[in-house]
């Protein structure tokens, strides 16, 4: 366990050493560490170097108020530098998948790979449509009914575990109420397509068993076409608690399957 400083901003961040190949493991949107904790025990037993974070804003990291469009990547590869992790798999859950995404398009140095649970790194035109409203919520004196609401009809399937259901609403409504706006305001702006490119690195996208994709996976993979597409079954947006077993195989099959160092990221896609 670690507490870093940036600039002044406390960041807390949790390891476990290992000698196969490290993992950056970062969380969602009013979430911490915590949540990716499967996943952080899996691959420790399988030998990893495991390093979770708290983004700033969230868990144990201070959360300042400002603009936190892009500040959670530049973290991420500071911390990588400041440990000196070396070539890690991002794994993202929601947001962090956004948030890995960013790292690996702004410093492209940085990851092998990523890993994206889950995560609307391309929002559908329907569900962009909502933000504002949303976003205006949020700021009022109800903001912790909005997210409720919005948590409890929008990322959970009935069969989904009701107790977890119940602690993962608790802990996401523990967040300090300008860090849920500026962070979903983050969120919102974020363009997959800014630059004109995508990440040159090998992506793995897995999906929640709903009716709708929370990303757009056309434009996902028009901008990332390497990008190999997974998808849980019978478990809502927060897979990686309700089915681990599912979602630490996929990794571990992607992780199998990466390049060697050095060598181009494969298409999933075959070639016509």
């Amino acid at each position: 366990m670690a507490a870093l400083q940036r600039d002044g901003v406390t960041l807390h961040v949790e390891e476990v050493p290992g000698n196969a190949p490290p993992l950056l493991l970062v969380h969602g949107w009013c979430c911490d560490l915590s949540f990716l904790a499967p996943q952080a025990r899996h691959f420790a037993r399988l030998g990893h170097r495991v390093v979770s974070v708290d983004l700033r804003g969230h868990g144990a990291s201070d959360a300042p108020g400002q603009s936190y469009e892009h500040v959670f990547a530049d973290d991420l590869a500071w911390i990588c530098a400041r440990l000196h992790i070396d070539k890690p798999i991002v794994v993202g859950h929601s947001m962090g998948g956004i948030v890995a995404y960013d790292l690996a398009k702004r410093h492209a140095d940085v990851p092998r790979a990523i890993v994206m649970l889950d995560s609307a790194v391309a929002l559908p035109d329907a569900v962009r449509a909502k933000v504002g409203p949303f976003l205006a919520a949020l700021r009022g004196p109800h903001y912790r009914d909005t997210l409720s609401r919005f948590v409890e009809d929008s990322l959970f399937l009935p069969t989904d575990n009701a107790e977890r259901r119940r602690a993962i609403i608790a802990r996401m409504n523990a967040t300090p109420q300008h860090v849920m706006v500026a962070a979903y305001e983050a969120l919102a702006t974020f363009d997959l397509a800014e630059g004109k490119t995508g990440p040159s690195v090998p992506c793995l996208y897995i999906q929640a068993d709903e009716a709708t994709p929370r990303s757009d996976l056309g434009r996902l993979l028009a901008t990332a076409p390497q990008t190999m597409i997974g998808r849980v079954v019978g478990a809502g947006h927060f897979c990686q608690l309700e089915v681990p077993d599912q979602v630490n195989a996929m990794i571990e099959r992607f992780i199998a399957l990466l390049p060697a160092a050095g060598a181009p990221p494969r298409s999933s896609r075959p070639e016509t």
